[in-house]
């Protein structure tokens, strides 16, 4: 395996690398959107967005993620809270329509081919690097790499792509009534700074920083999922194609690397879900002001506070059914892909 992977990442291009990525992006958001849809809701549930409330009357309530909501009157079933993944597929298709489970994948599909793009060649360079580096100087750090490689990797993607992130959190967050047109990533993104036409350009442009609210959230999520899932995948990865004798086929990094990314993924996105709970709660929070000044350990308190274990676990089944599945696509499409291109080059 080591001597495929060497000769594949010697020969192959950053742009085929990004191309492999991207393509392997764009089949799990699509694929897995409707898990992100629903894991999403149950999370903004349990912040206060009222998913059920009958009838809303005028109000002074302090919590501004709810003041946009418009008094109407809604059916019986919608007066019933969220009760798990399968009642919130049930009710979306049923009052919202079945595309709405595929709400914010353009967001996702806009965010995840750059942000892969992006992250999974990076992982590739850095772990090479590394690898190289610890084996002649330190063999003992050795092991530790595709955790550092990992989480540098997803750092450096997720600060490039971090706006995004924030439309798709909230363009999934908030219910759109099957008459009601769904703003698109610009128009939610506009949302968070809500620019005045009477103000200075200098000071529309301070509002901007709004788009990267809770990236300290997102970071804290994706840093530590991003070490745990490569530490765990490329043991499993590495001993799965060791057991093969013959050399590797596409058909078997296509299953060993599946199998790796499966099993990585579950246990990454289990290990941070709290984490994940805190930025969605960060994200859909519709005072700037005030989402600005949150941070990751006074809303994990806030969390605890108001629903316990239960409340940081919030969404915990459909992040894992989301996880397991789009990191092996993601990593058996990417290395499939790099496996063909890799032949292509040997051939030629």
């Amino acid at each position: 395996m080591s001597q495929t992977r060497s000769n594949s990442d010697t020969q192959l291009t950053i742009p085929e690398r990004a191309f492999s990525a991207a393509g392997a992006a764009f089949l799990s958001a699509v694929i897995v959107n409707p898990l992100d849809v629903v894991k999403t809701r149950l999370q903004a549930q349990a912040a206060g967005v009222p998913y059920h409330d009958a009838y809303r009357k005028p109000s002074f309530q302090t919590n501004t993620m709810l003041h946009d909501i418009k008094c109407t009157k809604v059916s019986k079933s919608q007066q019933i809270p969220y009760k798990g993944t399968l009642d919130v597929l049930y009710r979306v298709i049923r009052q919202e329509g079945f595309t709405r489970l595929w709400r914010g994948t353009n967001a996702s599909l806009a965010l995840a081919m750059p942000s892969v793009g992006i992250y999974m060649p990076c992982y590739d360079i850095f772990r090479n690097f590394m690898e190289d580096y610890t084996t002649q100087n330190a063999p003992n750090l050795t092991p530790y790499v595709p955790l550092v490689a990992g989480s540098l990797a997803r750092s450096l993607a997720c600060i490039s792509c971090y706006p995004v992130e924030l439309a798709r959190t909230r363009m999934q967050a908030f219910r759109v009534t099957q008459d009601g047109k769904p703003p698109g990533v610009w128009k939610t993104l506009l949302g968070v700074i809500n620019p005045d036409k009477g103000t200075s350009i200098l000071q529309n442009l301070h509002r901007y920083r709004f788009w990267w609210t809770g990236l300290g959230a997102q970071l804290s999520r994706d840093v530590p999922y991003s070490g745990i899932c490569w530490a765990t995948l490329e043991p499993i990865r590495k001993k799965i194609l060791g057991l093969m004798v013959e050399e590797p086929s596409a058909a078997t990094v296509l299953g060993a690397n599946f199998s790796a990314g499966f099993v990585a993924g579950t246990l990454a996105s289990a290990a941070t879900c709290p984490l994940d709970v805190a930025k969605t709660r960060r994200q859909i929070e519709k005072d700037p002001e005030r989402a600005f000044k949150m941070t990751t350990r006074t809303t994990l308190l806030e969390i605890w506070r108001d629903g316990g274990l239960r409340g940081l676990f919030t969404g915990v089944a459909p992040r894992i059914g989301r996880a397991g599945p789009s990191v092996g696509i993601v990593v058996s499409f990417y290395e499939v892909v790099k496996y063909a291109l890799n032949h292509r080059h040997s051939t030629s």
